[in-house]
């Protein structure tokens, strides 16, 4: 099958924004379909170097082909800026692969434009890695918006529970399907033994956007921040949020950005941390979205126990040994005192939900099948 896939590395020039849709990529690669990447959303890059929305794409552009060509898709990717110039492949070749592909996967909003080559493409399929904040946003929105959506063959969203009757998300008439970020788990296995003996995840304080969703991690957060004063457990954050306030606390921090400048630097963190202790944003857990994070889902590709909070992705996924959920304070710290007392036997078992749950090579089968229909 020849696919096309829309995302946001350019757009989001951060470690995990980028293995997400790596994986898609060599995990359809791997599977013998030929893959193109195109980014197409209509907005400025972000350059990590200025701190800033950048109207000059190179840092972006840079990144996107430094990156796939360490994987041999060095001429396999096209961005599209702002104001409609092409960097890397033309919008000729853009268009003379898509003149015969099969499948067009929009994955986080990758592309926002329904340019004639993408609507040529027989199968197209929208992938929602932002469950809630999507539907609410269709919800809310003008017609114009709403027909954007109307233009995919199928929908799928990492929200499991979204349009079932364990979450109170509106759907709006569409049908979401579930599916799972597919990781490339030999990309992210270790025999090493963790470096840091702390539990750790990468995390945004609080974005900007659905700002009156009122669904942000900080309101979560807040809930379980006197959390390190009650265990002997080190709690490190790379965060981008109030640093001070949570050192306050007792919780370790770094900047979130110093370990996220390159997919390399964002796995070593992963790999090299003893588990995962990660709290959800409130909008996910307060409808019951079933979100499950694929930065979670690299924890446990690594060998690396986790410790998430339950939105409801535990009506899915095997939940007690190498995946431990909490929704209380108690909870959390039964968790924390469990998975140190019985690290290895948690940390086997996360490298087989890993491989069980969301290696490539079975979520996507299943996602391409269901959009084939």
């Amino acid at each position: 099958m020849k696919i096309l896939l829309a995302g946001i590395i350019a757009r989001h020039p951060f470690g995990g924004v980028t293995w997400c849709s790596l994986m898609y990529l060599l995990g359809l690669r791997a599977l013998g379909h030929e893959v193109f990447y195109v980014e197409d959303t209509g907005e400025c890059i972000y350059d990590p170097q200025k701190n800033a929305l950048s109207l000059e794409p190179s840092y972006g552009v840079d990144y996107i082909q430094r990156t796939l060509e360490t994987f041999g898709l060095g001429n396999r990717w096209s961005f599209i800026n702002y104001d409609g110039a092409y960097y890397g492949a033309t919008r000729d070749t853009i268009k003379e692969y898509c003149a015969d592909a099969d499948l067009f996967i929009n994955l986080s909003g990758g592309a926002w434009f329904w340019r004639d080559e993408y609507m040529q493409i027989p199968k197209r399929i929208f992938i929602d890695s932002d469950p809630v904040f999507t539907q609410l946003a269709i919800a809310k929105a003008d017609p114009s918006y709403v027909k954007f959506f109307t233009q995919f063959d199928h929908l799928f969203t990492f929200g499991a529970n979204i349009g079932t009757s364990f979450s109170d998300v509106p759907t709006s008439g569409f049908t979401w399907h579930k599916t799972w970020q597919p990781v490339v788990t030999e990309l992210w296995q270790t025999t090493a033994p963790p470096i840091r003996d702390q539990f750790t995840t990468v995390m945004t304080w609080k974005t900007e956007s659905f700002t009156e969703v009122d669904g942000n991690k900080d309101r979560e957060f807040l809930k379980f921040i006197d959390l390190p004063a009650q265990t002997s457990q080190h709690l490190e954050l790379a965060v981008n949020g109030p640093h001070q306030l949570l050192q306050k606390h007792g919780w370790l921090t770094i900047d979130a950005m110093s370990i996220s400048l390159s997919p390399w630097d964002y796995r070593d963190f992963i790999q090299n941390s003893k588990a995962e202790f990660g709290v959800a944003k409130h909008a996910y857990v307060i409808h019951r979205s079933g979100w499950f994070s694929d930065r979670t889902e690299c924890y446990l590709a690594a060998g690396r126990p986790v410790l998430v909070q339950d939105t409801g992705w535990s009506k899915h996924l095997p939940i007690g040994t190498g995946l431990l959920g909490f929704s209380t304070l108690e909870e959390a710290l039964n968790g924390l005192n469990e998975l140190e007392h019985n690290y290895t036997k948690h940390a086997k078992a996360a490298k087989e939900i890993a491989r069980d749950y969301f290696d490539a090579s079975h979520v996507l089968p299943a996602l391409i099948e269901r959009a084939s229909v």
